[in-house]
Formats: structure tokens, sequence, C-alpha cells
């Protein structure tokens, strides 16, 4: 299959995961088809995208070869990064929104070089992180961040953890540590907390704070940085939340999919 091409149009985009997400990314993308076309859709199941027709349905991920596609998108779980995310650097560029599991060196490391080898990008989303231009572009070094959460219970998932939300009945810090540990413990909760230690001082010396609290009606993300110049960065996001993301994170993953192969609707251009 050729190789991804930045310069032509439609982009093909492929979207793992049609939940609430997956489902908005492909309204957006039928929605410009002289820019995008949709490569294809994977669920877990079929009947989980009924509206998909089976040509842009993909059953087996390991068949991605046999789809000419530009871009994959994961909206699913980060397992699928594990599992098949070096096969698909092979044929395109991919850009995982489940990024717990690039906590994961080894794994970092094999998806970066599989990349490099084949011409191909791992992208990284921002989600719903503000401030990550700044974390990224800074030359001196951050000596300290940290990243805390407010949600309320209801928006926290909590499979992973012995904990009962319904016990939760005020503002209670139910994780305090490192970003690595807390990726672990709730993976499908703080990708934007890895987001932001990739590009700061790592996930091993990245605090990460979970806190739930059933008197909140939004999502509140607050990121601090300091730098080795006594440089300090904070900033505070409320949005309203729909299941464990923010009810902004499709417009984010949207922009991100634009900037990442020049595309934009704006007057000007924020480099």
């Amino acid at each position: 299959m050729p190789k991804p091409s930045r310069s032509r149009f439609p982009i093909r985009v492929g979207v793992i995961g049609y939940g609430f997400i997956g489902r908005e990314l492909v309204k957006r993308l039928r929605a410009d088809p002289k820019r995008f076309a949709l490569a294809f859709v994977h669920a877990r199941r079929r009947d989980q995208a009924s509206d998909i027709a089976d040509a842009d349905f993909l059953a087996d991920l390991t068949d991605v070869g046999l789809k000419p596609v530009d871009l994959i998108v994961e909206t699913a779980h980060p397992v699928i990064t594990h599992r098949h995310g070096a096969g698909i650097l092979q044929q395109c560029d991919y850009m995982p929104l489940s990024t717990t599991a690039l906590t994961d060196d080894s794994l970092r490391a094999s998806l970066c070089g599989m990349a490099a080898q084949h011409g191909t990008r791992l992208l990284l989303a921002a989600g719903a992180l503000i401030g990550g231009e700044e974390m990224e572009k800074r030359s001196v070094p951050w000596v300290r961040a940290r990243i805390t959460f407010r949600k309320h219970p209801a928006n926290i998932d909590f499979s992973d953890v012995d904990i009962d939300p319904a016990t939760l009945t005020m503002a209670t810090t139910i994780f305090e540590g490192s970003v690595r540990d807390i990726a672990g413990r709730y993976p499908r909760n703080v990708n934007t907390m890895v987001t932001a230690a990739l590009l700061s001082t790592g996930v091993d010396a990245c605090e990460g704070v979970l806190i739930a609290d059933p008197a909140l009606d939004c999502a509140i993300a607050e990121v601090e940085a300091w730098g080795e110049d006594g440089s300090y960065i904070r900033t505070e996001k409320r949005q309203p939340a729909k299941g464990v993301s923010g009810t902004e994170m499709v417009d984010s993953v949207w922009g991100s999919i634009c900037r990442s192969f020049g595309i934009s609707n704006k007057p000007f251009v924020f480099v």
C-alpha cells in the first residue's frame, strides 16, 4: 500500500472505536468530503457500528494494510496501541487518544522507531491539555510538573481500582503520585496527564492528582510547571463532561487532525 501523502486531498482517516468521540469524528469526516475521506471504522462488535456500511467497516485490525489510509485515530482503549500500534505505523500516521499506553517506555521507543523507519508519524493530540505548546517549545528544562483533575465520580472509570464511587460523598483525593502510577490505575481517565508528562518532566517525575467531587457539574484540569530558570506556568480548564471525557474533546481532536495536515479554517495561522 502507498505511504500516506500529506499534500493530497482528501486525507483518508481510519477511526478505531465507535463511542461518543469516534462517532463525532466520523460525522465531521463525512461533512468535509473535499478534504477528508473515511477510510474505515473498527469496533469490537459489528453491531456497535450498525450505521457503517460493510465496505467501510474493518473487522480485523491486522488487515489495516489492505485499506488505503493516511491517518488512523484510536478512540477506544490503550490495548489497541499495545497490540496494533507498530503495525499501523508501518502503513500510516497514528494518533492514539488513549495515551496511557505510551507510559510503557519500551513500547513508546518501539513505536517512535517504527515511525522513523517507515516515514510515518506518531501524533500526540492536545486533548484537554491547555499550555502544551508552551511546555513543548521551551529550551530550558522543566524541573517539576503537576496536573490535577477534579471530576464528578460519575465521570471517573473505577473499573481498575477497588473504590465504590457511591461512598464518595465529598471531595476526595483518590490518587496522588506519579503519572506513570495513575495511568496504570485509571487508564481511561488521565490521558491528558500523560500528554503533559511526555511534554515536560516525564511520566515518573510528573505529579498526577485525581480528585472525585460529587458537587461538581463540570470537569476541571489544572496544569502547573516550574522551569529550571525560575519560570512558572499555570493553566486551568473547566468544561462539561460526557462519560470520562470533556465535551470539548471532539473539537480538540479535530483541531489536532487538521493541524497535523496543515489544514485551517482560520484567517491566520497560530504557530
